[in-house]
This record gives C-alpha cells, structure tokens and sequence, in this order.
C-alpha cells in the first residue's frame, strides 16, 4: 500500500508503487495527458527499463484525492553506455562523473518523454501548494531508495515552460540548479489543414522539394500497420533496430526492455500505433506515435541506418507522422528533443523547457552547475521555416 506523510501545507501525500493500489479516481486527474493514465503508468510497471523505479504520487486534501504525480528513480550504474557517439576525452570524464557523483537520479517527471508530464491536479488547488508538497515527496522517496541501499544524488523536477518558473520559485526553488537542455519540438497544425495535401501545398518551392525527393527515395519501401501479433513476431528484429539507433544517441539514462512496445500495445490497445517500414518483406525501419487527447506524440524509432541514409527513411517517418495526425484532426504534434534542425525543416518549432536539479551533496552541488554546463553544452542549430511567407 502506501505511508501518508503529513506536510506544513494542507496537502499529504502518498507514495504508491502498484498501479493496483491507486485510488479509484486517479484517471479523473489524466484526462489530459495519457502518461499520467493507470493504463499508462501500468506499461512503466511491467514494462520500465531494468535501471528505473517508477512511484506514483497521490496528493490529499484530508483524505480527498486533488492531484496526482509520477517520479522516477534511475540507477545509472546500470548502464553499459551513457552513449557511443562522442568518443572522445569529454565522454570519459562525464562517464566517470556520472558514475561518482550522478548516477542515482530522482526525476519528478517522466525521463522517457519530452514536456510537461509530471503531475496534474484539481484547479481548487494552487500550483505553489503541489510543489511544495512534491517537494515533500522527493524527500520521502530518498528516504525509501535508502533503505534499499540507494543513495539519490540528484533530485530533478522535469521539463516545464517559462510560464510555470515563477510558481517554482514561489515554492522556494531557489537553491535548485535551474538548467534549459535540448527544446521540446512541437508541430502546430493550423484549423484549415484537413489533408496532408494541405501540408504539401504550404511548402516554398525549397521544402516542397525536398518532400518530393525523399518521396522519391523511398519507393520500393512498403509501410505497414503494425497490430499486437505482429509486433510480437518482430519482437527481435525490432528491439535491434531501436537499439541500434539509441545507443548512438548522444547520451542515454536508460534503454527500453524487449517487451516495452509488445506491452504498450496490449494495455494502450488503439491509442498506442505502430508503424514498421519493410523492404523485399523485411524490416528496416519502425515508429511509434501516441494518442494524447487532441495531441499527437511522436515516440520511439528505429532503423537500419545504411538503409535510412539512402532512402531518406528518417525524414520520410517524420513526414508520415505530421500526414497521419492533419487527417486525423489532432491540433498538435509532439516531436520531443534531438534532430532539432531536420524536425524544424518539416515545420515543428522549438519550445524552451526547464527543469531544476538539486545534488545531495552540498560541495558537488556548487560546482553542479559548472560541471552540467560543461559536459552538455548547448547544441548550435539553424532554425529552418519550410513554408511560404504570408
């Protein structure tokens, strides 16, 4: 079950670690946002890389349920690889860093997505009221990892627009490390786009280019929709083609389980859609999109990279993905961090987002700031605008 901890502020809290102990009225705080959902927070249970702990947090006005939240523990000792594609000094001294001093991680948020995903709550309640209050609960959790024998180094509240800082600092964040990484990528999709042919037509002649050569590129390439059975008959061939894309990746907290998009698919049923590209009948290629409300967001991919570089097969997921959700009717389109530029060229714009990070160290934790901006400097990207000028 769960232990209440009784806060200064009206608020208590309750830490779960079953979705099976959740109250009964948990989804009616995730009407808006699936990753919030039982049915989601179910995948992450049975589901979570090998190297996280996921807890679910229910905040109580007396004994009434008023918000809702998600943390996640992240042991990066776990890993093989933070990631292969710098080799070089910097890599070695981050890894070395990590291991010493970050390698346990609280996250109030979810490390595996992109935006605001950390909590919800009733509009009678004040924003400055659940944060003191998960404020509360970070503590609590680092007393739970330490009697399993885990030290948290680091507390991270995850992934928040400029708009919301002033109710962080409001609830006395101010000795928290307040850092911006990679922007959230969002397409947003105007009112009179019905069709994809709405999409092409806006293009400067440039990108309506562009689109017609990676068209161009990826015939021959058969795209299908992937149900449960098929998904479980590819299990292999799939995990090898997201692996092979992750561990390039410039830096990694974790890696998927085998079963993840197998589960995904049982719980999520139709709001959970799979796409695998085949060539001659065998899979090169795949991508993953959620249904969130009226948003779209965009998920895991993997490809065969010699392939994906001749046909163009990235751009050409990216471009399905945007087509898939104008003529469906969703409003927006969450393409999430990395590939800024290619991202930008097909129309998403880039949205800042904060997160605040404390270390439990207090010497490590004045240089955290120093050593962060050192190993993840910012990324240097050209903003591209791919359609026609009013």
């Amino acid at each position: 079950m769960g232990d209440f901890f009784y806060l200064k502020t009206p608020l208590s809290i309750k830490i779960y670690s079953s979705v099976s102990n959740l109250p009964k009225n948990w989804n009616d705080f995730a009407i808006e946002n699936i990753f919030l959902s039982k049915e989601y927070l179910e995948v992450l249970e049975k589901s979570a890389p090998s190297n996280m702990f996921c807890h679910f947090i229910g905040l109580f006005d007396k004994d009434k349920l008023v918000g809702i939240s998600l943390s996640q523990f992240l042991n990066l000792n776990q890993l093989e690889s933070f990631g292969e594609r710098d080799k070089c000094l910097k890599t070695g001294v981050r890894n070395l860093f990590f291991n010493k001093f970050c390698s346990h991680i609280l996250i109030i948020g979810n490390n595996m997505l992109t935006g605001e995903n950390a909590f919800s709550f009733s509009e009678k309640i004040e924003k400055v009221e659940i944060l003191l209050a998960l404020k509360t609960a970070s503590e609590k959790l680092q007393t739970i990892f330490k009697k399993r024998g885990l030290k948290v180094h680091i507390t991270t509240f995850k992934d928040f627009p400029e708009e919301e800082l002033k109710s962080f600092h409001l609830a006395g964040f101010k000795d928290y490390f307040q850092f911006s990484a990679q922007p959230n990528m969002i397409f947003d999709i105007p009112n009179h786009w019905k069709s994809e042919q709405d999409y092409i037509d806006a293009f400067s002649k440039k990108y309506r280019d562009q689109y017609k050569r990676a068209r161009k590129k990826a015939e021959g390439i058969e795209k299908k929709k992937m149900e449960l059975a098929d998904i479980i008959k590819h299990e292999e061939a799939i995990y090898e083609l997201y692996f092979h894309v992750a561990k390039n990746a410039h830096f990694n907290t974790f890696f998927l389980a085998k079963n993840h998009f197998r589960v995904f698919k049982e719980i999520l049923q139709d709001k959970f859609l799979f796409y695998g590209y085949f060539l001659e009948n065998k899979l090169i290629g795949f991508n993953t999109i959620i249904k969130n409300g009226a948003v779209m967001d965009t998920y895991f991919l993997g490809y065969d990279d010699s392939i994906q570089r001749e046909k163009m097969l990235y751009l050409n997921m990216l471009y399905d993905m945007v087509a898939y959700s104008i003529n469906k009717g969703f409003k927006e389109i969450i393409f999430a961090r990395t590939a800024l530029e290619i991202k930008s060229s097909i129309g998403a714009k880039p949205q800042k987002m904060y997160s605040f990070a404390k270390h439990s160290n207090p010497v490590a934790d004045l240089a955290f700031e120093k050593v962060y901006c050192y190993l993840e400097p910012e990324i240097v990207w050209q903003e591209r605008n791919p359609f026609k000028l009013d």
